[in-house]
């Protein structure tokens, strides 16, 4: 039984020092806030033309336009 009580103090010791050093970075430590910036490729920002979108069946709306040309 006295190893268990040892065991489990040093768990114990660990635990509350990991907790410490938790707690005193959350509140000694501020954050820095800066800029952030993003780059998007342009093909993201542009839409695809409607006759590239029909040639391209995973796009949106080319079922639609596939199955309209299929019955005139």
């Amino acid at each position: 039984m006295p190893s268990l009580m040892r065991f489990l103090t040093a768990i114990a010791t660990i635990v509350a020092l990991g907790y410490g050093s938790l707690y005193a970075l959350a509140t000694f430590v501020t954050p820095r806030s800066r800029d952030m910036s993003v780059t998007i490729p342009s093909q993201r920002l542009r839409p695809q033309p409607v006759e590239a979108a029909s040639k391209n069946p995973k796009t949106a709306g080319a079922e639609a336009t596939v199955g309209s040309s299929a019955t005139q």
